[in-house]
């Protein structure tokens, strides 16, 4: 069985830190595996560990499939793959180019600032919204207080290298703790609420998938309709309160829930 070693790949457009120098590739021609996937989750492991950083630029698809001894359709359609995710963009008169990765979050009790901080993914956050208002019969479910009274509400849009990714909505109760807008901007919530002395131990969650509304399509920057992952959340501390009530909605071409299984003995 043969493997043909192909060209480097990744000229860089800007010099982007983290670089670890030129990426090969290879494909295997006796694989069942067809050419053009082989070619894809490779260029989607390089950018996945950041040998093909944001900004990398592998040139068009032409130039591509003669460096890469490759037919145009084969590259074509490793690429449109890559695009199809969100992980790589055609540009006009430029050629394809690296926008990012993906962010992959385990189904578990941690924050969206932390899941990007430790992906490399440069978080950011824009507070839209800190103020009080009345719980409607939802989050007072969630919160176990009382419809109508007072709680904390959070809207935040999440930002990874600059680009929307999530619209987070947070209900907390009233008095839990004090959220400055500033410190929302600078770190994430589960963080200030941990520095305020609270212990998060358990949360029920549920994660869904629809489609954008315009309002959603303008806010994370996609079309109208485009799919996007729903999770509602309700976080409890160490004494079995409920401290927060979370409807986000995440672009599903920078985002995905990763699930661990085991079979039941």
């Amino acid at each position: 069985m043969r493997a043909d070693t192909l060209a480097t790949v990744g000229k860089r457009e800007t010099h982007t830190a983290g670089a670890r120098g030129p990426v090969q590739f290879s494909v295997d021609r006796n694989s069942p595996v067809p050419l053009y996937f082989q070619l894809a989750q490779q260029l989607e492991a390089a950018i996945e560990n950041g040998r093909l950083a944001p900004g990398s630029l592998l040139g068009n698809e032409i130039e591509l499939a003669g460096r890469l001894g490759l037919s145009r359709p084969t590259v074509r359609q490793a690429i449109q793959s890559l695009v199809d995710k969100g992980l790589l963009v055609r540009r006009r008169g430029i050629g394809t180019q690296v926008v990012h990765s993906q962010v992959r979050r385990p189904l578990e009790l941690s924050s969206l600032y932390d899941d990007l901080e430790a992906a490399g993914q440069k978080p950011a956050t824009r507070v839209l919204l800190n103020t009080t208002t009345a719980a409607d019969a939802e989050v007072a479910a969630a919160l176990g207080v009382a419809e109508g009274d007072e709680v904390v509400l959070v809207e935040r849009l999440r930002l990874a290298h600059g680009e929307p990714v999530a619209h987070l909505r947070n209900h907390l109760p009233a008095g839990l703790l004090e959220l400055r807008t500033a410190a929302l901007e600078e770190t994430g919530l589960y963080r200030l609420m941990r520095a305020a002395g609270i212990t998060l131990h358990s949360a029920r969650q549920t994660v869904g998938a629809r489609g954008a509304t315009a309002e959603e399509a303008a806010r994370l920057d996609e079309t109208e309709g485009a799919p996007l992952l729903t999770m509602q959340r309700t976080t409890y501390d160490d004494t079995g309160r409920a401290v927060e009530f979370g409807a986000h909605v995440y672009r599903a071409s920078r985002y995905a829930f990763e699930f661990q299984l085991l079979v039941r003995p």
